[in-house]
């Protein structure tokens, strides 16, 4: 059984109105969030056997927050992950290496709700799915579980929504 870990960034800043968005970083809320993620990712023992991130400021932002959960796990940067559509993020994950059994995306939405929504595509436990359809917030991580031999054939419907956790369910 193979893992897919998707997690949209953090809560990030606007306090910079004039600064590119690829160079926006996070806010208190989502240094937060991240924060309560990162606990979550060690009391629910996740740990991927790769990471790959977009090189956006929010996401290396988030990364570095929830890295110290995942010391040791190799992370990958990649700018094709920016503003990646569902369809450029599962052609990423048909590149995978087939010894990798689980893989942790860290990128944006539109394309990791809609890429959630293609690879789970209505199978999966009744209330993540609920919350998937709702919106797929900031700092919120699906787990999905494939049966696919191999990344490279990794389609829509391939997997099972397990869980869809929000920052805001870990809070005190």
């Amino acid at each position: 059984m193979r893992q897919i870990f998707l997690m949209r960034h953090a809560k990030s800043s606007w306090d910079e109105p004039d600064l590119d968005d690829f160079e926006r970083g996070l806010n208190n809320r989502g240094r937060k969030s991240a924060r309560l993620m990162a606990k979550y990712l060690a009391k629910a023992h996740i740990r991927p056997a790769m990471i790959l991130c977009s090189t956006a400021e929010r996401t290396r932002a988030t990364f570095a927050i929830i890295e110290p959960k995942l010391e040791g796990v190799p992370v990958s940067f990649e700018n094709g992950l920016y503003e990646a559509a569902k369809g450029d993020l599962l052609d990423r994950l048909h590149q995978l290496d087939d010894h990798l059994a689980s893989v942790m995306l860290i990128g944006h939405n539109p394309g990791m709700e809609r890429l959630a929504s293609c690879l789970c595509a209505g199978h999966g436990e009744a209330k993540a799915l609920a919350r998937l359809a709702e919106k797929f917030p900031t700092g919120a991580l699906a787990v999905l579980e494939t049966k696919a031999p191999r990344w490279a054939g990794l389609g829509a419907g391939d997997c099972r929504l397990v869980e869809f956790v929000l920052p805001g369910d870990l809070e005190d």
